[in-house]
């Protein structure tokens, strides 16, 4: 038996975002939300259920699953693989999307109902040994909560680091299941116990799978594998030709790598653009090279 690697934005969709994976979703952002018991989830509705992209794109982020509470809290989740310039940015920005996106013109600001933005890292964000970290707003000396309207929620699975045989908590089996899924062979005893999680093993079980989900699973798989090698290479060449050409030189060369890593050859015109660009838009443009999808979009 083969699963698939629910790190994978694919992946992760396929497990949770239908209407017959409700009760998995349930079960997990209750164990790893880790809420007291009063605010437990019982029931929630699957927002706006998309079919699962085909590498249209390639974008390396998007909002994975969305969900409404039945007491009105909105749940955004992502699945994060790749540590990309403004990721964190780019959290904020959902999060507060999702939040002012509730109210049409004119509607009462009462209505508003707080959003939970929930995101797995593949990669390791905070420096401090914590595998969960939460934000929300505070006054800067006393600490006092300005309300919990907004709350970030971010879990980092390189620091989660136990065996099968230490898992104690609903949250530890969960985190297991999504770090592990795509390298095991079987279903673990102390995971097949679990209906839920036995559930998402079923519907990660690439025996199931169509030969459209595996072409594209391995598709998406390959191109993160590509992209983390070639970002870390060009940014580190960039750095370091950018020491000797100077650093706006540098941001130019950097984006000009990537640039032929994702397009091919670059024509004289891109070049001189490239060459004649100021560094804040050679930042914006370097952001944006995962996510568009030709060259046009890239600069517009």
């Amino acid at each position: 038996m083969r699963f698939l690697d629910v790190r994978t934005d694919f992946a992760f969709k396929k497990v949770f975002d239908s209407e017959e994976s409700k009760p998995l979703l349930i079960d997990f952002l209750n164990a790893v939300l880790e809420y007291p018991p009063e605010r437990a989830i019982q029931e929630l509705t699957i927002v706006d259920p998309y079919p699962i992209p085909l590498i249209k794109g390639m974008k390396d982020t998007y909002v994975d699953v969305k969900a409404r509470l039945a007491d009105g809290r909105r749940v955004i989740i992502e699945m994060q693989v790749l540590n990309v310039q403004g990721f964190e940015q780019r959290i904020l920005y959902n999060a507060a999307k999702a939040y002012s996106l509730q109210l049409q013109k004119g509607e009462d600001y009462g209505l508003l109902n707080p959003v939970i933005a929930l995101t797995l890292t593949d990669f390791i964000l905070f420096d401090t040994t914590e595998l969960t970290s939460r934000f929300k707003l505070l006054e800067k000396k006393q600490l006092i909560e300005y309300g919990d309207d907004i709350e970030l929620i971010f879990i980092e699975l390189p620091k989660f680091t136990l065996n099968e045989s230490d898992l104690e908590t609903a949250r530890d089996r969960w985190l297991y299941f999504v770090k592990h899924a795509g390298s095991l062979e079987f279903i673990p005893d102390s995971l097949a116990r679990e209906p839920h999680i036995h559930q998402a093993f079923d519907i990660a079980n690439l025996a199931g799978m169509s030969e459209a989900e595996l072409e594209a699973q391995e598709k998406r798989f390959d191109f993160i594998r590509l992209q983390r090698g070639s970002i870390d290479k060009a940014r580190q060449e960039g750095r370091e030709e950018g020491r000797e050409e100077g650093l706006q030189q540098g941001e130019a060369l950097l984006l000009k790598r990537l640039l032929r890593k994702r397009f091919g050859e670059l024509s004289g015109d891109v070049e001189r653009r490239l060459d004649q660009a100021g560094s804040g838009e050679l930042e914006t443009w370097t952001d944006r090279v995962l996510d568009a999808g030709s060259l046009e979009e890239l600069f517009h």
